[in-house]
């Protein structure tokens, strides 16, 4: 079964709603040691009506009407079974730039690099490749994401200081399941399989 990718912000947050093991490694270009690590990524769908839509949009002073939607982004330690921490989550509305909503900007109320209320450029490549820009006040980040299949994720992010290239992030993420959606899985390959005898 072919990966049919998603191609606009919206299909992209929906098809990342949930929860995501993510291991990450960061490669410094300084000094620095090199790290890595393991979190949770909680993704949660915001549609259009919500009210965050305008509260987002008022802090960048952009029409919220022009909003698709957005998406709300938690981090939580792995393996914590405490609800995450409102200090480590983000939420990302979508004004897309037309009608194709191929581009378009991404506004936060927080940066994943400096935290303050910014404004993204994003877009998707052909090939499914979805690419942000953010320039902060102090540096500037890419970030580059795509789905393998609809449970495997990759992201790779490099953020640019004065002076070049600063930091680079790789990050895998595959979707957690539930034990309920895990038996339908199970039962569905098990349909596959006896079809198939």
């Amino acid at each position: 079964m072919r990966l049919k990718p998603p191609m606009t912000m919206m299909d992209f947050f929906r098809k990342s709603e949930g929860k995501w093991f993510t291991q990450r490694t960061v490669h410094h270009f300084d000094n620095a040691a090199d790290e890595s690590g393991e979190s949770n990524l909680i993704v949660q769908v915001i549609e259009k009506d919500n009210p965050k839509v305008q509260t987002v949009c008022d802090l960048q002073k952009i029409d919220p009407s022009q909003a698709m939607g957005g998406a709300s982004f938690m981090w939580q330690i792995n393996l914590d079974d405490r609800e995450p921490s409102s200090k480590y989550a983000a939420i990302l509305i979508d004004v897309p730039d037309d009608e194709t909503k191929l581009s378009g900007k991404l506004i936060r109320d927080q940066g994943y690099v400096e935290s303050i209320p910014v404004v993204s450029r994003y877009w998707f490549g052909k090939d499914g490749i979805l690419t942000i820009d953010t320039n902060y006040q102090n540096n500037q980040g890419q970030e580059r994401c795509w789905f393998v299949t609809d449970d495997f994720r990759v992201r790779v992010s490099t953020v640019r200081m004065m002076n070049g290239v600063n930091l680079m992030t790789y990050c895998s993420e595959r979707r957690c399941v539930s034990r309920e959606m895990l038996e339908q899985m199970i039962e569905t390959n098990r349909a596959r399989a006896m079809a198939a005898q």
